[in-house]
């Protein structure tokens, strides 16, 4: 019986760092997942453990490799964003791979600003909310400050995505989903580095540039399989959406963080949306998509632990929870008798200050809860819709599982299709169609994404 062809893509998140391989058709033959144990930097603080990351890849291509019954076509990688490895000329890691939440020096923060024009003139050209560590551009100029021995030996530094290609291909690039996403340093402007890269000298240590299409040759001898420069996740994951649909849409990539993609918006950001969280990410062919967040995974972890508590059930209960819609009409009416503000794409939504001793059951909290988070996602969502005509908007992650959530959606945008997405492995599979014709013989694939229609359910209700 003939191997059948594959591709090997390495998904690696913060907590969990997966193997997936697919057939030609995108289906998952193969997975395994694996957890590290955290090490620390010279400061005490924890990160990423480059070493046993670096050993996982080896030995998990070993294991699939000794499979017979699979040929491997090509490997890909996508990984969270800002975080960089710096090589010295013998592609060894120069220093840890630095959490992107570690504290930044207050006063390298103030000089760099003063030096290079101001918080908001570098955000806006950069498309990068000032996000201190999480501006990977930061990170650098930091360890330029701070080591310059280091900084000295260092050959390039390279985004995690692009190093883990580099440890298989042996080829040292730079990927455009990485560079441009919160980065501070790509100045979306001029499409290049912004000036204050090139002032520092830290372009010379980035590595050329290459659309995250492209493919290099193994470095092993005897494989025939090509290896991918490597992707930012959250780009990852628009891809087979941008595969499978080219009317206007925007993406609500739902987590810990729900996150507004609008692949057909590449309009510069206004420093009003930058103040409200917008920033700009990439498309793996170099285009910009705009986008918006909010914390609504995180917030609503604590709020349903707030409300159990109060009403003594168990959090498990708001999972399957159905939707109300008498609730939520009579929770709009109340709302606008009392002349409660617009929402806002804030920090939090209204719930965090709402008396739970005013909800006469769980049941009511919770949807008044969920309310609230909708209305700030309207809020936030609408940041990035203008500008072109929005058809519909896609769903998916955690919320496009709750009901209530996918109904208030179809009613808080009663003029845009509202669809809840399901699809195994998005980042995982956008990772492998980024360069799906060098090894799959078959079509891009038009059935992979399977979709949900909610329509609205309170008419004319105010909002």
């Amino acid at each position: 019986m003939a191997a059948l062809p594959v591709i090997v893509i390495f998904d690696v998140g913060k907590t969990n760092k997966k193997i997936f391989l697919f057939d030609e058709n995108y289906k998952i033959v193969f997975e395994r997942s694996a957890r590290f144990i955290e090490t620390y930097d010279e400061d005490g603080d924890p990160c990423e453990n480059l070493e046993s990351l670096r050993l996982s890849i080896f030995d998990s291509l070993r294991e699939v490799m000794k499979r017979k019954e699979f040929e491997i076509k090509a490997i890909n990688f996508s990984t969270y964003g800002a975080s960089f490895v710096y090589v010295d000329e013998y592609g060894k890691p120069l220093a840890p791979l630095y959490n992107y939440l570690k504290a930044y020096p207050e006063d390298l923060k103030k000089e760099f600003y003063a030096k290079y024009g101001g918080e908001t003139a570098v955000s806006a050209a950069t498309a990068s909310p000032v996000l201190d560590s999480l501006n990977s551009g930061m990170q650098f100029y930091r360890i330029k400050k701070e080591k310059p021995e280091i900084f000295k030996n260092i050959k390039y530094a390279l985004h995690l995505p692009q190093y883990l290609s580099y440890l298989v291909s042996g080829a040292e690039y730079s990927d455009l989903t990485s560079l441009g996403c919160h980065t501070q340093l790509w100045d979306f402007t001029k499409n290049d580095y912004h000036d204050w890269v090139k002032a520092e000298g830290l372009d010379k240590k980035l590595a050329p540039i290459v659309n995250g299409d492209e493919v290099f040759p193994s470095e092993f001898p005897g494989n025939q399989y090509k290896v991918g420069v490597g992707l930012h996740d959250s780009s990852a994951a628009l891809i087979p959406y941008l595969t499978n649909f080219h009317e206007p849409f925007v993406l609500i990539s739902t987590g810990t963080w729900c996150i507004t993609l609008n692949p057909f918006n590449s309009s510069p950001l206004t420093p009003e949306e930058l103040e409200q969280d917008c920033l700009s990410y990439m498309q793996y062919k170099g285009t910009p998509v705009k986008a918006s967040r909010i914390f609504a995974g995180y917030e609503h972890e604590q709020q349903v632990k707030r409300i159990a508590a109060h009403f003594k059930q168990n959090p498990g209960r708001y999972k399957a929870m159905k939707y109300d819609a008498g609730i939520i009409s009579s929770l709009l009416k109340d709302m606008e008798n009392r002349n409660e503000p617009a929402p806002t794409a804030s920090k939090e939504s209204a719930f965090v200050n709402r008396d739970l001793s005013d909800f006469a059951s769980d049941k009511i909290a919770y949807h008044q809860f969920m309310l609230d988070i909708a209305r700030q996602q309207l809020a936030s969502t609408s940041l990035v819709m203008t500008g072109n005509e929005v058809k519909r908007i896609f769903v998916d992650g955690g919320f496009s599982k709750n009901i209530i959530y996918m109904n208030l959606l179809a009613l808080l945008f009663p003029d845009v299709e509202v669809f809840a997405a399901s699809m195994a492995q998005a980042t995982a599979i956008g990772t492998a169609l980024a360069i799906h014709k060098c090894w799959n013989t078959k079509p891009m694939p038009n059935d992979i994404i399977e979709l949900k229609y909610y329509a609205s359910s309170v008419a004319n209700a105010s909002l």
